[in-house]
């Protein structure tokens, strides 16, 4: 019982930093331009370099979505489509990305493992073209340490996401260990090119994004990878 407890302590203590609200995510600046480079770039090798030594936490995630028959699911960063054939056949899934180079491989994978529910399409992250309340779980693998403006595209999910629906984040956040943490920013700069920045500030987006996860837990080896479990607040009943 005193790891759960513990756990859920970091866990608050991570929420309540006092001045995360105001403070910068990062101190790596991309553009649009510049992500969607990268990740064309990346197209080629990135199932052989991120497929096994970040698929843990990929399974991982797919434990905390708690799915059930029926669900519909938006998977932010679809990628080469590396979840497609992890998912049960008894939802329906929607993968958007930036990158052509991606979806066009996302498509051929979908079509050799003879996935038939899932569909991907071109968007970008922060401006989602779904009306509010689409989707059952929204779901951001490994996508949110490198978008230019990381709190747009989560409020953007919490948008789209039904009230009591999850939002499943999996990404790379900088240490709380002061040490970790300064080698974290001084080499955002180089990880940026290939795919992630290694310094945003975990506190700080939750703050700013107006999250409240249920459970951040360590994921992957090594762990220096966050699973961040939210679940969307129901509206206020309106008063009659």
């Amino acid at each position: 019982m005193a790891l759960f407890e513990r756990k859920d302590a970091d866990r608050r203590e991570i929420i309540a930093s006092s001045d995360a609200a105001t403070r910068a995510l990062s101190g790596t600046v991309v553009e649009t331009d510049f992500v969607a480079g990268v990740y064309e770039k990346l197209a080629l090798v990135y199932d052989l370099t991120f497929g096994p030594t970040l698929h843990a936490g990929r399974i991982q995630a797919l434990q905390r979505m708690q799915i059930r028959p029926g669900d519909r699911i938006l998977e932010v960063g679809v990628g080469t489509g590396i979840n497609a054939p992890l998912y049960p056949k008894d939802i329906q899934v929607v993968g958007i990305d930036l990158s052509a180079s991606m979806l066009e491989r996302a498509r051929e994978r979908i079509a050799r493992k003879g996935v038939r529910n899932m569909r991907v399409l071109e968007m970008d992250a922060a401006d989602l073209k779904f009306p509010d309340d689409a989707f059952d779980i929204v779901y951001a693998p490994y996508v949110i340490s490198v978008v230019p403006d990381p709190v747009a595209v989560a409020r953007e999910m919490v948008r789209v996401c039904r009230p009591g629906g999850r939002i499943i984040i999996l990404n790379h956040f900088r240490s709380r260990n002061p040490v970790i943490g300064r080698i974290d920013r001084l080499i955002s700069p180089f990880t940026i090119h290939i795919g992630f920045k290694s310094d945003l500030d975990l506190p700080a987006f939750l703050a700013q994004a107006e999250l409240e996860p249920v459970s951040i837990e360590k994921v992957n080896i090594p762990p220096i990878w966050s699973l961040v479990t939210s679940i969307k607040a129901d509206r206020e009943p309106h008063a009659s």
